[in-house]
């Protein structure tokens, strides 16, 4: 009782510390968006033990029909959305304080890369200990690239934070437009596959300008979110079925093509939908986002958003390797092959949860200094009508 009773004193304390402005809804989905993502990684990568290696497989390579699990906790585009709402805004109210460009920016790519740095250390060491241990290359190969892989994210989110400037009126139809040809020209009429590089920033700028769109009060209206939802839920289908795209919307180790890696035309529209439900549930989100004890968890989701996303791999990566002193376990070290392996799985869910606890535990501090007086919690959201872009106080 005494333990619930100092949950709610610090809910409410959460609460009252957050302006009235903040629209709470952005952190919502923001918070969302970074736990689809981990789940979906926990549930689709599997580390399989063969003899002394471990190498990377998919449950989603021999049960495909386990796809719609991708549709669910492939997020990234909901990611961006906030993202380019969020860094218009931000972008806007520095211009209005007379703070420079480069300033801006230096504040907002810091509070990205500072954590990254405890990552890349660690790993680094671990890496080393391995190949003098006598680890087999290719495990270590495996787990490095496991563990380094959400930093393509921050590159890309990095470069469109940069282009802010450029990008806070463009319309995401010509990103769109430039996915669209790029496909076209690679696999309807055989261009180099290098091509489809092109479509790693410009897929991801569509949902960053649709954020900028948001800021400037274009999107406020549900029959926006209904347009995106509908009109790119049904693009992706056509794609899927009679265009022939991938339905998994991550990749599939040993696939021909990976609709993620670079993005295809599909991932795009299914993003499209994507954005378009986040834009439907905003008056949702943020009708239930009044209650203190729910508002006190996404806060904190988002004080530790970094974290979550730089350290789930290595939660997964720690778990896996650890138990293999007790053998080859189901769920953890087999080839995900059945029924049996993804029910096993979701056991291992909890145990996951505990190991990356213990890297938020050890590495938080590094996400907080980066923060460090300007914390999102008390940073406050505002929507923006449109033709007020100026006056924007938004973070």
């Amino acid at each position: 009782m005494r333990e619930r009773t100092r949950l709610r004193e610090l809910a409410a304390k959460i609460d009252a510390a957050t302006p009235a402005t903040r629209d709470r809804a952005v952190d919502a989905l923001r918070a969302g968006a970074i736990l689809g993502v981990m789940l979906g990684h926990w549930l689709v990568t599997a580390l399989v033990a063969d003899g002394g290696t471990l190498h990377t497989a998919s449950p989603l390579r021999s049960m495909p029909w386990l796809a719609p699990v991708s549709w669910l906790f492939q997020t990234l585009a909901v990611f961006f959305l906030v993202g380019g709402h969020s860094a218009t805004a931000s972008l806007a109210a520095a211009r209005q304080r007379g703070v420079p460009y480069r300033r801006w920016l230096a504040g907002r790519l810091g509070r990205l890369f500072r954590p990254v740095a405890a990552l890349l250390t660690l790993w680094t060491v671990a890496a080393v200990l391995l190949v003098v241990t006598g680890a087999e290359l290719t495990t270590v190969h495996t787990l490095v690239k496991l563990a380094l892989s959400p930093l393509w994210f921050l590159l890309v989110f990095a470069g469109l934070t940069a282009a802010t400037p450029l990008l806070t009126r463009l319309n995401p139809l010509w990103p769109l437009a430039v996915v669209l040809h790029v496909d076209l020209w690679r696999f309807g009429l055989g261009g180099p596959a290098w091509l489809g590089w092109v479509n790693v920033a410009a897929g991801w700028m569509v949902p960053y300008t649709l954020g900028a769109a948001w800021t400037r009060g274009e999107l406020e209206r549900r029959r926006a979110g209904w347009l995106l939802l509908a009109g790119g839920a049904v693009a992706t289908v056509v794609l899927v079925a009679w265009a022939e795209y991938p339905a998994s919307m991550v990749g599939v180790p040993g696939a021909t093509v990976s609709n993620l890696d670079p993005p295809t035309l599909a991932a795009v529209t299914f993003g499209l939908a994507q954005c378009g439900l986040a834009l439907l549930l905003r008056g949702r989100l943020r009708t239930a986002l009044r209650r203190p004890g729910a508002w006190a968890v996404v806060a904190l989701v988002n004080l530790s958003a970094m974290t979550i996303f730089l350290w789930h791999q290595t939660a997964l990566m720690a778990t896996t390797a650890g138990a293999l002193l007790a053998g080859r376990l189901p769920g953890l070290h087999t080839a995900p092959d059945g029924l049996g392996w993804v029910a096993a799985r979701l056991l291992w869910l909890p145990v996951f949860a505990v190991a990356l606890a213990v890297c938020w535990i050890a590495f938080r501090r590094h996400e907080q200094r980066s923060v460090r007086g300007e914390s999102r919690v008390v940073r406050g959201h505002r929507p923006v009508e449109r033709g007020t872009l100026g006056e924007a106080r938004h973070v």
